[in-house]
């Protein structure tokens, strides 16, 4: 037996429905219009031209573990971590140059393109820089095949609930557990892309000297280009863009954070907005960032640069201005193309001292 059901939608609840549809949706163009202008990345000033590359790799030493990942079929212990990476480099004058290699780590939430201005700017003065997309901890990130995957929501509530100064034994968790994801996925895009240019292989390897290697990062990126040093010898600069020192934390005892002795063997320039600059001795996670202010080890630099915040340090803020404003409580005194351009510029320097 079939059976027919009639609408009892009239026409004019029918007119109503579609009018309030496409005002919704006009409305949702408009806020993504606000929030999301058209912007292009600061113009390089370096004499190279840069071009890109995009690879994904795989860890055969390290399984899958964000369980709920959904891009796995079966079980995931079977699934290999995968990495994905973005190179921004020069496009050499002669085939023989060579350039040293930056890798860097985005933030919390952020992206591989969370600093493009900034890689442009490195790129046209002679490095290679690879931006690490680490999957499920970006926001979402896409692999060569074309394949997204999204942030976790175990990981980003993890970022949610971590408060410091509320519970250390927690925190201390979290940091190992987000240092062991990071430092893993940098270590990989690291070692793959000098096996491959020792090995000789043609395009971008050609291009890296394995010789000068410098790691960077914004945020929880930059804490992890900070625990690099401690992992393997072949760092010779390392720059935190507002970044704690959390591979530095080995414990906790009597309510406080424990904290590595070994000397911090790498030179350093710690960059700070004004969303840090001041509450360095107030955030437990911060304490070695706030000791070395007053007695800073001899290749140890801090560097504050105000009138802005803490996404001021990201393309983020040319990107969506707005939003920049919300999450820094405010509008910045100094524009954000200005602001961009003295953390460029600083960076330049730095890795222009110590890795040519």
């Amino acid at each position: 037996m079939t059976v027919y059901f009639r609408s009892k939608v009239l026409p004019g609840k029918l007119k109503i429905g579609a009018i309030a549809f496409l005002l919704l949706l006009l409305f949702l163009f408009v806020t993504l219009a606000l929030l999301f202008p058209p912007y292009e990345p600061l113009a390089p000033t370096g004499p190279y031209v840069v071009a890109t590359a995009r690879y994904t790799y795989t860890d055969e030493n390290r399984i899958e573990t964000f369980a709920g990942s959904g891009h796995y079929s079966g079980h995931y212990s079977e699934a290999k971590r995968q990495v994905n990476a973005t190179v921004w480099h020069p496009q050499p004058v002669t085939n023989e140059e060579t350039f040293p290699l930056v890798l860097f780590s985005h933030g919390g939430l952020g992206l591989e393109t969370s600093n493009e201005s900034l890689y442009l700017e490195l790129a046209s003065h002679g490095y290679v820089v690879a931006a690490i997309g680490h999957p499920h901890h970006a926001l979402w990130t896409r692999d060569v095949n074309g394949r997204i995957t999204f942030v976790i929501r175990d990981y980003f509530q993890s970022l949610q609930r971590e408060d410091a100064r509320g519970d250390r034994q927690q925190s201390f968790t979290y940091y190992q557990e987000w240092m062991a994801v990071r430092t893993g996925d940098i270590n990989l895009v690291l070692d793959t892309i000098l096996q491959q240019a020792e090995n000789g292989a043609a395009g971008v390897y050609g291009l890296v000297d394995v010789q000068r290697i410098g790691v960077m990062g914004h945020s929880l990126g930059g804490a992890a280009a900070l625990a690099l040093p401690r992992q393997r010898d072949d760092i010779a600069a390392v720059i935190a863009l507002e970044s704690p020192f959390l591979y530095d934390i080995v414990g906790v005892a009597d309510g406080e954070f424990v904290w590595l002795e070994a000397a911090y063997p790498t030179p350093v320039l710690n960059i700070y907005s004004d969303s840090a600059w001041d509450h360095l001795h107030e955030w437990p996670q911060y304490g070695r960032n706030a000791a070395w202010l007053t007695e800073p080890p001899p290749t140890v630099y801090n560097l504050h640069l105000p009138g802005a915040g803490h996404f001021s340090l990201t393309d983020l803020a040319l990107v969506s201005p707005l939003l920049v404003r919300f999450l820094e409580g405010g509008p910045p005194s100094r524009e954000s193309d200005d602001y961009l351009r003295a953390v460029n510029r600083a960076c330049l320097e730095f890795f222009d001292r110590y890795l040519e």
